[in-house]
Parts: C-alpha cells; structure tokens; sequence
C-alpha cells in the first residue's frame, strides 16, 4: 500500500502531494516517515538548479545510506543527501551561520526538484548523489510555481514541511 506524504511552503500557502517510493529507497522513505512531520527554513540551490530544500539535524537513528541514488534528479523528485556540518561550512554557500543548522554533526538535506536540467555537482566537493525517496504526484505545477518564486522572490521567512498525509 502506497504512502503519501503532504510538502508544503507554508508562507506561500502552497502544497504538493507525493508518494513515497518505498520498493526503491525502503530505508530512507522508513527514516523520512518516522520522522514527520518536519519543517524549517527553506532554501533555493545555488549549484542543483531548480531545486528547494531545508536542512535539518539528523533525525533517523540509523542514516539510510545510499539508495537508489542519482545526480541527475527529474521535476517532482524528493531526495534526501546527508551531509557532516563542515560540508556546509564554506561561507560561499551563503547560509547565515557556518553550517547552515546551527548544529554540528550530521545534517539531512530534504529536497524538491521542480524543473529540468539538474546536475547534483558542487564545485568544492564533486559529485553528490542523492536519494530518491518520493515523486510529487499531485499538485506539481502550483508548487513548481511556487518554487521558481522563491528563487526570484525571496526565501527569507518561508519554511518548508513535510507531513504524513492519511
């Protein structure tokens, strides 16, 4: 039986729905989904392209690993990338702090891939694979809109949550 998960920008009002895939990447939907719902700042890529995402400290007890991974994510993939506190340290990632979290340690990445021609490289650490753990399967276009508007309007004071959708 399918799961479904709700993402939403809650400043913007706007939300999608995705189902977990959980046959493919079984850890990392089992680790998301004990976790919900989640939620802080949002982010646009700088490097990824079309892409929002949200750093959080690490939630699972066991990290997932690798599954079901790609660098090339496609509009409507939900990935999940791991991350040690001092990848993101670089002040020209642009986040306010020296790691993004505030925290140390490990920090998750949960993005949204909205539009074509990604490519997971990052000019400090080469390729970065991430996890596809779930496909937005209603409500693309409003969050794609959305998205592009965070890239051009700001992501200041916008959050991103992720929730269980019964």
């Amino acid at each position: 039986m399918s799961r479904f998960v709700t993402v939403t920008l809650d400043k913007r009002g706007v939300s999608c729905v995705a189902r977990l895939l959980d046959d493919e990447a079984p850890r990392t939907c089992a680790a998301v989904w004990d976790a919900l719902p989640l939620s802080a700042p949002v982010f646009h890529g700088k490097y990824a392209r079309n892409e929002i995402y949200t750093l959080l400290p690490a939630f699972a007890s066991v990290a997932p690993g690798k599954e079901n991974t790609t660098i090339t994510p496609i509009p409507g993939d939900l990935c999940w990338f791991s991350f040690d506190s001092d990848d993101l340290g670089n002040p020209a990632y642009g986040y306010e702090n020296a790691t993004g979290t505030g925290t140390t340690g490990a920090i998750v990445d949960l993005a949204l891939f909205y539009g074509r021609n990604n490519l997971l490289i990052n000019g400090d650490q080469g390729w970065v694979p991430g996890n596809v753990f779930g496909t937005i399967v209603e409500g693309f276009d409003a969050m794609a809109a959305a998205c592009q508007d965070v890239w051009m309007g700001g992501a200041r004071d916008e959050t991103l949550t992720f929730a269980r959708r019964d």
